[in-house]
């Protein structure tokens, strides 16, 4: 009896340790699922965070210079959640791996209204394209119209270039204010004019409605007869993919109408596509298809990764047809004027710098913005490619991917192109566009002429001295002053 005490005492007693084994073995199995529900939650509530680090630590241009985008920075993924998870929005992220040389990569949460920007969608006011200025000692802003766009509202009202507002629906513009107060779906604006170095107001008011409208970049396509000679006068004002049809009929007209010199008006164009701007090239010239236009320069995978395996990736070169297989139509031409201003950027400064050094370049203005770089858009993807992107969110980021450099070598003009021909746009005479009484397009005419330059007035020094421009509309988009690829390039594997 005893014996059979004893087999039962020690049978119990495996059963409770089993069952103790067991217990443990499904708790232990409980706690790394919850801890594992855990971690996935947390990657999940940060899913923008891990899309834009990848992104930046895969392929931004200034990768070196953050240390966080370092790809041995993070000890684990953990150490890498708390890191991302710890700036409390993706913006804030964004900024803080930004390099500090960086002056426009960007993040936007809504790609679609980014890619209707890029295909030439605008909402600026009205129709109305003004640059900013300060009235000198006091925080007061005017805005002065540059051009307008036809079949917009500011066109139906008879606005013209030169007019100035300095209130909106009655309240003066400061520099506090006047971001909001342009914003308006609808706005009544006060109408004056600069005469003798100062603001003339009127008793004349008119009001404006914002709409979205699609306009053609070709502003004016024109040949102008001077003294004999056929010149091509075209105001290029974006460099916008869907209208590079638009851009090689300009250039057709000018072919039809023999036009012996050009004048390019980049003075409002602050950039746009890559592949425009080499197509443009290539319509000035044509007797240089083949030759290199421009070189990119990537961060160090990238570009070890093209050398070695496709080094072509890396040259744009003079070519014949625009994207759509189109002919491109070339003058041939061995020298070009080109207008600029301090708002000149981007695929403007790419199109002066990759001409620079096959053709004389003329450049008549004022000193170009100095940007060299060319970003991409980014999607939360595998490969980063709108298709298959993330349908949780519509964040995109724009980074720059590469610095540009001419056939010569040249690149970084931090401080911009500067003109051999310097003159800037007179506020109290700023002229009819395409007219050769205009002052720049009169500036470089007399330079092609070999005239002497017409003096600036006592009250153009006046308003110069008086006024001091702080920007100009459109500021405020993603896209101001971009220049982009839509070469996505591969993503390379680690």
């Amino acid at each position: 009896m005893r014996i059979n005490k004893l087999f039962a005492m020690l049978a119990l007693s495996g059963f409770f340790l089993i069952s103790c084994e067991k217990d443990d073995e499904e708790l232990q199995n409980a706690l790394s699922e919850t801890e594992k529900n855990s971690k996935t939650e947390q990657a999940n509530e940060i899913e923008v965070e891990h899309f834009i680090y990848k992104g930046m630590n895969d392929i931004y241009l200034y990768k070196a210079d953050v240390p966080e985008l370092a790809d041995s920075y993070f000890i684990d993924d953990t150490e890498k959640n708390e890191f991302l998870s710890g700036f409390g929005s993706p913006e804030k992220l964004f900024d803080a791996i930004v390099s500090s040389q960086d002056r426009f990569s960007f993040l936007t949460d809504d790609y679609i209204a980014l890619e209707e920007k890029f295909e030439g969608t605008s909402s600026s006011t009205a129709g109305m394209k003004y640059g900013l200025g300060r009235i000198g000692g006091t925080n007061n802003i005017f805005a002065f119209l540059q051009y307008i766009i036809p079949g917009t509202s500011a066109d139906e009202a008879g606005l013209t270039r030169g007019t100035v507002f300095t209130e909106v629906d009655g309240v003066k513009l400061t520099t506090d204010n006047f971001s909001a107060l342009l914003d308006k779906n609808s706005l009544t604006i006060n109408i004056g004019e600069i005469q003798n170095g100062s603001i003339v107001m009127s008793d004349e008011t008119t009001t404006l409605q914002h709409s979205q409208y699609i306009a053609n970049p070709v502003h004016i396509a024109k040949t102008l007869d001077v003294e004999g000679q056929k010149v091509g006068y075209i105001m290029y004002n974006s460099f916008i993919a869907d209208f590079d049809g638009e851009l090689n009929a300009a250039f057709g007209q000018f072919k039809a109408e023999a036009v012996t010199d050009l004048i390019l008006d980049l003075r409002y164009n602050g950039g746009g596509s890559v592949e425009s701007a080499v197509d443009l090239a290539s319509m000035i010239t044509g007797q240089f298809e083949g030759e290199i236009f421009m070189k990119e320069q990537w961060n160090k995978k990238y570009q070890d990764h093209f050398e070695m395996n496709n080094p072509e990736r890396l040259i744009n070169r003079f070519n014949s047809e625009i994207r759509t297989t189109e002919a491109i139509n070339s003058l041939n031409l061995s020298r070009v004027y080109v207008l600029t201003s301090g708002k000149t950027a981007s695929a403007s400064e790419l199109v002066i710098n990759g001409l620079e050094p096959y053709v004389n370049v003329v450049q008549v203005g004022e000193t170009t913005t100095g940007k060299f770089q060319a970003s991409v858009t980014l999607y939360d993807s595998s490969d980063f490619s709108r298709d298959g992107a993330n349908e949780n969110h519509k964040y995109a980021i724009q980074p720059l991917v590469f610095k540009s450099s001419n056939a010569a070598g040249k690149s970084d003009y931090i401080s911009g192109l500067e003109p051999d021909v310097v003159y800037a746009e007179d506020l109290s005479d700023m002229g009819v566009l395409g007219e050769t009484s205009e002052p720049l397009l009169k500036a470089s005419l007399n330079h092609l002429l070999g005239k002497a330059q017409q003096t600036k007035s006592a009250s153009a020094k006046m308003a110069a001295e008086k006024f001091r421009t702080v920007g100009e509309s459109g500021m405020n988009s993603p896209t101001y002053q971009k220049m982009y690829t839509d070469k996505l390039p591969p993503v390379i594997p680690e």
